[in-house]
């Protein structure tokens, strides 16, 4: 099997070749053929050269046929797939269970392709990309949600270019669905093609994540519903402390990875397209910038009014979630889905405990400085590029994978599961998840979504309506889709106002963000934690010591690489 580099370096052989053909033919005679002599060979040609049309026509057709185009490669082909590992308890092992298997059977095999899933750690993806690097064995693909992180794939040589034009024969209905939503304009970096892009339903919101709290408890206090303006929520909170309910109702985990201290809620609106292309980037937080003061500010006051626990820097994701599980805490927020853990295991512990969705709210909050301003998801899902040391036929392969799971007959089948097991049909005709299956077809961590995110981000059968019912759990003391449905549209309220935020797109290499996020990730991580827990009249001078130290330690020349791209014109656009 010929690598990527091979074949252009056979492609010029075969352009040189025939350019030297060329010139032998101009000038190796002096005397011109005979006429009669010309046309009889040409007559005698005339035959090879039709059959030989005709064979070119066939290849032509052949390579635009799509499915019924493919044949399986004469040796096997060995397809590597990234899959994130979560270390979600009580889901299967990512890289063998009977979805793997049944990808192998109805795909690989009748391809010649086998499929292997490697397990990426959510929570460390540059890590483990790197390690596979170093040790020569990327995944065929490569994917990700973050555009900087597929940005320092393509500057440290991890991933290739290659003909979208090529994509597009071998995939022409996931092509055609970049086409129709517009993502064609993403899959460029510093004008070579990298990227291919998942479709993301309904991206001006951020639905599915949902905050759920303790009813039971506001209402001790004397809250119906989620407080709008901090000086209630500080109010009910102090409250529910005071009354025994939670020692530190709030909680708290360590801060660690990229999109922590999103500061949305505290930028001014509407925005500087400057500031917010500089600024704006949630992977690399913006310690230094007016609005990351102000939320650290609001976490400074948390913390010194005992809201907070003050170990939190110590708290896991899982622990967190535990402490809520567990009755200790007053919020937590997850994914929706139709089974969902924790709150299984809440109401498992808490037999009494009433929760209640934290609805969004249109509220600008002069008081408290803050507005309803969220990150609205991207335009687009996974982002998919394909590594530089995969041979063509793997790359092919990868291509047809994702084709075959863009069929809706497969890419539902992943999605639900098997009929009478993992879902029933409605009476709308519309799949309706059994909650908490646990047999043999169990799926992966939220309906097996972190396979078929390739393809897609969200399962989307019908109406959002139809949507949220599939995507919330029916089995449990507590229905939720009213509420969760009319999160939805109050986000989409809030996005038409001009609140929702779409972070900015470069397309050039931000050098500096692959040589100082890592560093930077970590300094944040120590100065975050003086902040917090520093006396509030000492947090103004201390802020301004750990943000010109941050400039210091690289942030300033990432904010320099920016600002000129902006002005270059090689950034996405303010929407």
């Amino acid at each position: 099997m010929k690598k990527n580099a091979l074949q252009k370096v056979l492609a010029l052989v075969l352009t040189g070749a025939m350019a030297m053909g060329t010139l032998a033919g101009c000038g190796s005679t002096t005397e011109e053929a005979p006429a009669e002599t010309t046309a009889a060979a040409a007559e005698e040609a005339a035959p090879a050269q039709e059959a030989a049309a005709e064979t070119t026509a066939a290849a032509d057709a052949e390579a635009v046929a799509g499915m019924e185009g493919w044949e399986p490669f004469a040796e096997n082909v060995t397809l590597k797939i990234p899959v994130y590992d979560r270390g979600a308890e009580g889901v299967p092992d990512v890289s063998s269970n009977y979805w793997t298997q049944w990808i192998q059977e109805n795909f690989g095999d009748k391809y010649n392709i086998t499929v292997e899933y490697v397990g990426i750690t959510r929570s460390d993806v540059l890590t483990d990309y790197a390690l596979l690097a170093a040790a020569d064995d990327l995944p065929t693909v490569l994917m990700e949600y973050d555009f900087p992180k597929q940005a320092k794939w393509v500057t440290d040589g991890y991933v290739t270019t290659f003909d979208m034009n090529e994509f597009a024969k071998v995939a022409p209905t996931y092509y055609a669905k970049m086409e129709e939503l517009g993502l064609l304009t993403y899959s460029q970096l510093s004008g070579e093609t990298y990227f291919c892009l998942a479709e993301r339903p309904y991206s001006n919101t951020n639905y599915t994540w949902v905050k759920f709290y303790r009813t039971d408890w506001a209402e001790e206090v004397g809250y119906d519903s989620y407080p709008a303006t901090w000086a209630e929520q500080k109010d009910m909170l102090t409250k529910i402390k005071e009354a025994g309910l939670s020692e530190y109702p709030l909680g708290g985990s360590m801060a660690k990875g990229a999109g922590v201290d999103q500061n949305y809620a505290f930028r001014a609106y509407p925005f500087d397209e400057e500031d917010w292309a500089v600024y704006g980037d949630y992977n690399v937080v913006a310690l230094g910038n007016e609005a990351n003061k102000k939320f650290l500010q609001r976490e400074n006051e948390k913390y010194n009014l005992g809201l907070i626990d003050p170990e939190y820097y110590t708290i896991d994701a899982e622990t967190a979630k535990s402490n809520f599980v567990n009755g200790k805490t007053f919020e937590y927020s997850g994914y929706i889905s139709g089974s969902m853990d924790f709150l299984t295991a809440f109401y498992e512990n808490n037999p009494d405990g009433k929760l209640a969705v934290a609805v969004s709210q249109n509220v600008v909050d002069s008081e408290g400085g803050t507005t309803p301003a969220f990150r609205a998801n991207n335009p687009f899902g996974m982002m998919i590029s394909f590594s530089s040391s995969a041979t063509e036929d793997e790359i092919k392969a990868a291509w047809m994978y994702m084709e075959w799971l863009s069929q809706e007959e497969n890419l539902f089948a992943f999605q639900w599961g098997i009929e009478g097991e993992n879902y029933t049909m409605g009476e709308n005709g519309l799949p309706v998840a059994t909650a908490d299956y646990d047999g043999e077809y169990k799926q992966g961590f939220n309906n097996s979504k972190d396979y078929w995110c390739i393809v897609i981000e969200a399962r989307n059968a019908g109406t959002i309506e139809d949507i949220i019912h599939a995507n919330t759990p029916h089995d449990l003391p507590q229905e939720f889709e009213e509420d969760i449905v009319k999160n939805y549209y109050a986000q989409v309220e809030i996005a038409d106002a001009g609140y929702a935020v779409h972070d900015c797109m470069f397309a050039v290499d931000i050098e500096a963000v692959g040589e100082y996020s890592a560093t930077l990730e970590a300094d944040y991580t120590v100065a975050r934690d003086k902040l917090v827990m520093c006396d509030p009249a000492e947090f103004d001078a201390l802020y301004e010591e750990c943000a010109q130290e941050y400039a210091d330690a690289g942030y300033a020349a990432i904010c320099e690489e920016r600002l000129a791209a902006y002005q270059n014109g090689f950034t996405s656009k303010l929407q």
